[in-house]
């Protein structure tokens, strides 16, 4: 969903593209709680506040308001994917399938096939690419505590091998 804003989208050969569907699942272990005599008590307001539950009973009428609301989601989800991709064969595409790469392109959900590493090589004489590193900060505390086991294992180390030099424990 987030891809198909994108003035383009690549994709490697491999990449798993679509699931265009809503998918919900909602344990329920009230018989459990029943059969050891666990009551459970929900209060709401409003009739559709809490369709479905984890630990209460599920009513008929719950489920189906709760299929009403994901399919009420799917049908946002595939309008804006229409309005994003243009062209796409809606019934082909939003049935929460997945395709790879090729068989994705085939459907309009990308425009290229091609790994990223493969677009970077091509385009590294027409643009500047750079490299992102994530560095973490961290506390004075934490750094001393970096910094003694790092010498920690240094001298275990050096005590070590200079046991082994020495042939104090023979094999």
């Amino acid at each position: 969903m987030m891809a198909c804003i994108a003035n383009q989208i690549l994709a490697a050969p491999f990449a798993v593209i679509g699931s265009i569907g809503v998918v919900a699942q909602v344990p329920n272990i009230n018989r459990l709680l029943k059969k050891h005599d666990i009551d459970v008590e929900m209060l709401t307001a409003g009739e559709y506040k809490r369709t479905l539950t984890v630990l209460g009973e599920n009513t008929e009428k719950g489920r189906q308001k709760f299929q009403q609301e994901i399919q009420e989601t799917h049908e946002l989800f595939k309008e804006f994917v229409s309005q994003n991709r243009a062209g796409l064969d809606m019934d082909v595409v939003a049935t929460g399938e997945v395709w790879f790469g090729t068989k994705a392109l085939e459907n309009g959900l990308v425009d290229i096939v091609k790994t990223s590493d493969d677009y970077l090589f091509q385009r590294h004489t027409e643009a500047d690419i750079y490299k992102v590193d994530w560095v973490e900060k961290h506390s004075l505390s934490e750094r001393l505590g970096l910094a003694a086991e790092s010498a920690m294992g240094r001298i275990l180390v050096k005590f070590f091998t200079e046991i082994e030099n020495r042939n104090i424990f023979p094999h």
